[in-house]
């Protein structure tokens, strides 16, 4: 009881509780809170160390930014979500607060997608600046069956490289991408290769417009580092998979390099294997080992999974009326 009374001391404080609000909705650095509570950056601090110690959100550093968002396990993350669903979904400042957050993720996106347009005929050469590709792929064919993928979702498909590799044996590719401007690459690139059952669409990797169980296989690749929610992407991709399809998820390992974010867009340095673990659990899949491709100076991993029969994804989002769409 001790413990209980604890908790909710943590959270019985007016900044306090729109801070657990804000972090439902995604992680958020501690910049990007001060600038929606219009505080000083001391003052909420001192308040997500308070939420943390109590165990109502959990602190994840990348280099030099923290993270912030709602606590993943324990009875505190089970608390802290029962008290984002009880604040009234028409409270004035509540409403105020996810305007502005909503405004910084359109921020992002917008910033994601001027990289992309400008970014989008070098785009592989960007790439073999990391990691060589060669070595990604011959792994992700190793992880296929011999018969091949099925028939396959590309989801962030970019220049189409995915479908390149992966097409020829897939009786039906599909890839998915929100950037116009890297689609139109990926399609001179797909005629090029005469990969004619194969073809790109524009679509939002959080609401696939493709009815559930409809893939064998699901790859996204280099995609979730880009990402605000990577669990959503993950769970909506296991939502179009069949029992049994296979999903892989290609991204870095944790690293140091800031330069990535603001040169490159990147809005996470990497994912632990654990992390991912744990999302694929919440979305009805079940991994498989982790294939670690070292490079100079990162290292790529391959996190393979399988979506269960008769388990539906969780969504990682208390169920706040207010919840705004993706950007």
């Amino acid at each position: 009881m001790d413990d209980l009374l604890a908790t909710l001391k943590a959270a019985a404080e007016p900044t306090r509780l729109r801070l657990l609000a804000l972090c439902a909705h995604g992680e958020l650095t501690v910049s990007e809170l001060t600038h929606i509570l219009g505080q000083s950056q001391p003052r909420v601090s001192r308040h997500l160390k308070l939420l943390c110690d109590a165990r109502l959100l959990d602190r994840f550093r990348e280099g030099t930014f923290a993270f912030f968002r709602l606590a993943e396990r324990g009875p505190s993350a089970e608390l802290a979500r029962v008290l984002v669903d009880a604040i009234p979904a028409d409270d004035p400042t509540l409403a105020l607060d996810l305007e502005r957050l909503e405004a910084i993720k359109r921020g992002r996106s917008e910033a994601a997608s001027a990289y992309f347009r400008d970014n989008a005929q070098r785009w592989h050469e960007i790439r073999s600046l990391h990691v060589p590709e060669r070595e990604v792929e011959e792994a992700l064919l190793r992880l296929l069956p011999d018969s091949g993928p099925g028939e396959l979702l590309d989801i962030g498909t970019g220049t189409g490289r995915m479908l390149e590799v992966l097409g020829p044996k897939s009786p039906r590719a599909v890839g998915v991408d929100q950037s116009r401007e890297m689609l139109a690459v990926a399609r001179s690139n797909l005629e090029a290769a005469g990969l004619r059952h194969c073809h790109v669409r524009q679509a939002d990797m959080y609401q696939l417009p493709f009815p559930s169980a409809s893939f064998d296989t699901a790859v996204v690749h280099q995609v979730l580092h880009f990402s605000e929610d990577p669990a959503d992407v993950l769970g909506e991709a296991a939502r179009v998979l069949r029992p049994g399809g296979r999903l892989l998820i290609v991204d870095f390992a944790p690293h140091g390099l800031e330069a990535l974010r603001a040169e490159h867009a990147h809005r996470r340095l990497g994912f632990a294997d654990d992390e991912v673990a744990a999302w694929c659990r919440q979305a009805g899949l079940e991994c498989g080992p982790v294939v670690h491709l070292p490079g100079d100076p990162l290292t790529v991993s391959i996190w393979p999974a399988v979506r269960l029969a008769g388990r539906a994804a969780v969504s990682s989002t208390p169920s706040l009326s207010m919840t705004g769409a993706h950007s």
